[in-house]
Formats: structure tokens, C-alpha cells, sequence
């Protein structure tokens, strides 16, 4: 008796048998062949590094041909291939070298264990500049964050124009493929690296590998930081009523109210003229009022009485000694004892000569 868990996994390090000729002894019925059509930038190192493209196809038993005036790339089967896989490897191949992908990279693509993925992302976007700003966040100041995705995903990732070229293993190229879309959706690639790394530990755990990770995943809510500014003047939608709104009065619904409709016309007229002369009679009144108001004396203030001063009494006498003291004083003049001592001074000399 087996395991059902154990029947379910695969074994570390396990790969499945190369395909040989022994596999298929006949070879191929028909012949198959792919040709694209690659920019004329990438001319003159296709034209250097096609033998080693021969070399690498005819080792599978297919032929390749480049046109560099046409501008393209042909791979054709023939009568010794017999891997029905290989012109597929051969086309994707060619695929990836005229999206600027180096041979090196490139050539690994005919190996079993790893498969291609081009993503266009030109038609994602609207405009060319949002564009721009987003493909450079994928590859990140100085490709940084570029290089994390290769390093978690074990894939060659190239960006070029408006496709992204990547090569690796099947799991690695959906974890690519998964970022270069977000990342164009306006969702940072720092997000998604984050989850890949916790992924890639808990790859480590055997006991984790049967279980969901979704408790252990990070949930990032999308944050609107820019609010809508609230206009000033809101429109406010009035309530709907099916019934229309009322009609206004007519002149003649109006001179019933205030019964006018029934008086004659000689009346009417003196009505009206009545009217006419009470309104100029107002209008002189305010007229006369404006003119008058040229000749009203403006409101005087009451004068207010000062109180008596309750200080006290100035000392006069105290105010002339003080005047009398500084006119003995002159401006830059000695003190009295200073003018006492140079005067005894002065006379001292004069005793000795």
C-alpha cells in the first residue's frame, strides 16, 4: 500500500527522460517552418553571431536562414529531425533574439526544462509618458528591481521597446508575467517581491508545502491619496413631483382680485392718473429732502468740564534753587573742589620761582 500524499508529489531532483531518436526512429512526414521578421538595429549582431545559431539548431537537425534584406529569420525541419518539439524551440528561439535578447540567454530556450514568455505591454497603457514612468519602475534605479525578480524567479528577464522578453521555468515565468502586468496596472513591483520572498521560504518548510499560505501572504490595500476637492457651490436636485407647478396670474385674474375688471374706463384712467401723481409726489419729496440736507449743521459735542486737579502744591521755591544751581554750572566746566585744588597748585609754583 502506497501513500496517496506521497503518489501526488514529485521528488526533488527528478527530470523527465530526454526525447532521442529511438523515441521517434521515422523522423518527420513534413517539413515545418517559422520565419520573423527582426529591427534593422539588431542587424549587424545577428549578422556576427549567426553561425553560432546554425551551429546550436543543427545540432537538433534544423536548418536556419537569415535574410538581411528582407529583414527576417527562417528555421525550417528536415529529413533528420526527429524532435516535433524542436522547430518550436527554434521559433522561439528566433522570437527572442530579435527582441534583443543575447544569444548566450537566448540559446538555453533548447534546453527541456526551460520555456520562453513575451509579454507585450505597449497596448496596456493609454498614455506614452505614464508609459515610460511605469516600465522604468519594473527595471528600478539601476535595474535593481529588475534583478530581485530574476533572482526569486530564476528567469532572464529583458526589457525592450514595447515587450518584455522572459526566459526561465514554467513556475517562474507565471510569477513574471503576473508582476509585469500589476507593475503596468499602476502596482508597485516592491508588493509583489515581498510576496515571492515569503513564498520562497515557505517552499523551505516540508511540512508547510500541503497547507494554504494565504495567512502567511501580505494584503495590501490600495491607498487613493489624492481626495476629490468638494466645489464650493453645490447643486442641490429639487425634489421630483409629478404634478407640474402652479400657473402665474394673468392681468385680468389679478384686476378681478382687487375688483379693477369691473370699473369703467373713465375710472381706470383716474386710477391711473391718481397713481402717476402720488409717485411724483414722492419722488419730489426725496428730492427736497437730499437738497435740505446741504443746509443741516452738523451735531456739535458737548464739552465736558475738567475736573480740579487734587495734585499737590508745586514747590516753588525749591524750582529756583535748582535754577540757581545750574546757572553757576557751565557746560563741560570742572567741579568747585577740583578748580580749590588747581588754583593752591598754581600758586605754589609762583612762591618758588
Amino acid at each position: 500500500t502506497v501513500d496517496e500524499s506521497e503518489l501526488l508529489t514529485v521528488p526533488d531532483g527528478w527530470k523527465e527522460p530526454a526525447f532521442t531518436r529511438e523515441d521517434n526512429p521515422k523522423g518527420l512526414l513534413e517539413e515545418s517552418s517559422f520565419a520573423t521578421l527582426f529591427p534593422k538595429y539588431r542587424e549587424a549582431y545577428l549578422k556576427e553571431c549567426w553561425p553560432l545559431v546554425q551551429k546550436a539548431l543543427g545540432e537538433h537537425y534544423v536548418n536556419a536562414a537569415l535574410d538581411l534584406i528582407e529583414g527576417s529569420m527562417t528555421v525550417t525541419t528536415t529529413k533528420k529531425t526527429f524532435d516535433p518539439y524542436a522547430i518550436i524551440r527554434a521559433r522561439d528561439l528566433i522570437k527572442l533574439l530579435a527582441r534583443s535578447v543575447p544569444f548566450e540567454q537566448a540559446v538555453r530556450i533548447l534546453q527541456d526544462d526551460v520555456a520562453c514568455d513575451i509579454i507585450k505591454i505597449g497596448s496596456l497603457v493609454r498614455k506614452r509618458e505614464t508609459f515610460i514612468k511605469r516600465r522604468a519602475r519594473l527595471l528600478g534605479p539601476k535595474g535593481s528591481t529588475l534583478k530581485a525578480l530574476e533572482l526569486l524567479t530564476n528567469c532572464y528577464i529583458m526589457v525592450q521597446g514595447n515587450t518584455v522578453s522572459a526566459l526561465g521555468p514554467f513556475s517562474g515565468l507565471k510569477e513574471v508575467r503576473k508582476v509585469v502586468l500589476d507593475t503596468m496596472k499602476n502596482i508597485h513591483p516592491i508588493y509583489n517581491i515581498k510576496t515571492l520572498m515569503i513564498k520562497r521560504e515557505l517552499a523551505k518548510d516540508p511540512e508547510l508545502r500541503t497547507q494554504s499560505w494565504e495567512r502567511f501572504l501580505p494584503k495590501f490595500k490600495r491607498k487613493n491619496l489624492k481626495k476629490r476637492k468638494e466645489p464650493k457651490k453645490k447643486n442641490t436636485k429639487k425634489e421630483y413631483t409629478p404634478f407640474p407647478p402652479p400657473q402665474p396670474e394673468s392681468q385680468i385674474d389679478k384686476e378681478l382680485a382687487s375688483g379693477e375688471y369691473f370699473l369703467k374706463e373713465r375710472q381706470k384712467k383716474r386710477k391711473q392718473m391718481e397713481e402717476i401723481k402720488a409717485k411724483q409726489a414722492d419722488a419730489i419729496k426725496r428730492r427736497q429732502e437730499e437738497r435740505n440736507k446741504a443746509f443741516i449743521p452738523p451735531k456739535e459735542k458737548p464739552v465736558v468740564k475738567k475736573k480740579a486737579s487734587t495734585e499737590k502744591k508745586i514747590d516753588i521755591e525749591a524750582i529756583k534753587e535748582k535754577v540757581k544751581n545750574a546757572k553757576k554750572k557751565k557746560l563741560g566746566a570742572l567741579p568747585e573742589e577740583e578748580v580749590k585744588l588747581k588754583m593752591a597748585a598754581d600758586e605754589k609754583k609762583k612762591k618758588k620761582k
